[in-house]
């Protein structure tokens, strides 16, 4: 239990401030909605043009593409590094980790979520 202490103060540390932020958010933030409030900001000047619209959906499904296969290189790493102290199960476990990830890129390329028309 005594090693784990530095991460469970951590944790604990962090759920603190989150949790004390979301309160007083909650207690100092604005109580009475008015349209003055309502209006976007943007630098203390009023907004100097119209909004465009909504953005397109395919930036969005680019990004999550970009995190899921950098999230994927976050695991790989280590594993590559200590390959040869881990034996064969976590080749295996890894092989099935690398084959879920193509069928998501297959997937998502099927799909056309890379196209920019």
């Amino acid at each position: 239990m005594r090693q784990y202490l530095a991460a469970i103060l951590t944790a604990v540390f962090g759920l603190a401030v989150a949790a004390g932020m979301v309160i007083l958010s909650v207690q100092f933030g604005p109580k009475k909605k008015t349209a003055v409030k309502q209006e976007p900001f943007e630098c203390g000047m009023p907004p100097a043009m119209e909004s465009r619209g909504m953005a397109r959906v395919n930036f969005y499904l680019v990004a999550v593409l970009f995190v899921m296969f950098d999230i994927e290189i976050v695991f790989l790493y280590p594993w590559a590094v200590s390959l040869r102290q881990l034996g064969s199960g976590a080749f295996y476990a890894m092989g099935a980790f690398l084959a879920v990830l193509l069928a998501g890129l297959v997937y998502a390329v099927k799909k056309g979520a890379l196209e920019w028309d």
